[in-house]
């Protein structure tokens, strides 16, 4: 039962009130207790909602960034297969760049559905995979450079469509890319316009690569294979030295 206080002991009861709602976080309500009640009671305390800040998302300078940095592997490996290239052919350029522009969009997809618990089984190898498949097609590169007969090659570099090849590229180099995947879910990136940019940017600095590299090549062809060759074990090379914490970029 609730007796009411009187004189010091009603002065004494409102001060220990007052002490007590000191505590609360909300001061309106502690007021309102003192003036208005003959007994101290303190209500259920509630934590009032903060914004999440995992649920901050990308901007679109950000994603632009992030979007030329994934697609720098394949402008280089571009680079590389359009120093074979006696002729520049757009038909050649234009699929490399729909194989390395779909593999870099499909992969942050891929990371994006699957989550972390995929990264988890592939990340620890997905470097090995990237270095392995990059120093084999370098290396027949260099093997093609030094075997084949210069007669038995004319011309016929520019209109071959390798497919199997270009698949082999567009995996090594947007492997990395299902850690994307695994950030974008995280935080909430729409993820239909972030992959588009992502594949539109990439195949964009692909067919740029691939003109680039016939510049050079249509010059000097043999030692511009070479070099290609030589720059794709590297580039394999750099991507295994990184995740290895042996060199940092």
């Amino acid at each position: 039962m609730i007796g009411f206080a009187s004189g010091g002991a009603a002065s004494q009861h409102t001060g220990r009130c007052g002490l007590a709602c000191l505590n609360e976080r909300d001061s309106w309500l502690c007021a309102q207790r003192v003036r208005h009640e003959s007994f101290c009671y303190l209500p259920k305390r509630y934590t009032r909602a903060r914004p999440q800040r995992g649920s901050q998302t990308m901007g679109l300078a950000e994603l632009v960034l992030l979007a030329v940095g994934l697609s720098m592997d394949a402008f280089a490996v571009s680079i590389c297969k359009g120093l074979g290239m006696k002729k520049i052919n757009l038909k050649v350029a234009v699929v490399l760049g729909l194989f390395f522009g779909g593999f870099q969009a499909g992969m942050p997809v891929i990371g994006w559905a699957l989550g972390s618990q995929f990264m988890s089984i592939i990340g620890p190898i997905d470097h090995w995979i990237a270095f392995i498949l990059l120093a084999f097609i370098g290396s027949k590169m260099l093997w093609e450079a030094f075997t084949e007969d210069e007669d038995e090659d004319d011309g016929k570099d520019a209109e071959k469509i390798e497919l199997g090849e270009y698949l082999i590229l567009a995996i090594a180099t947007s492997i990395d890319a299902l850690a994307v995947g695994i950030s974008f879910a995280a935080l909430s990136v729409d993820i239909v316009p972030a992959v588009s940019l992502i594949g539109v940017t990439t195949f964009i600095f692909s067919v740029a690569g691939v003109a680039i590299g016939h510049t050079f090549g249509a010059r000097y062809e043999k030692p511009a294979t070479i070099v290609g060759g030589v720059v794709l074990i590297l580039i394999g090379l750099k991507i295994l030295l990184e995740h290895l914490g042996f060199l940092v970029l």
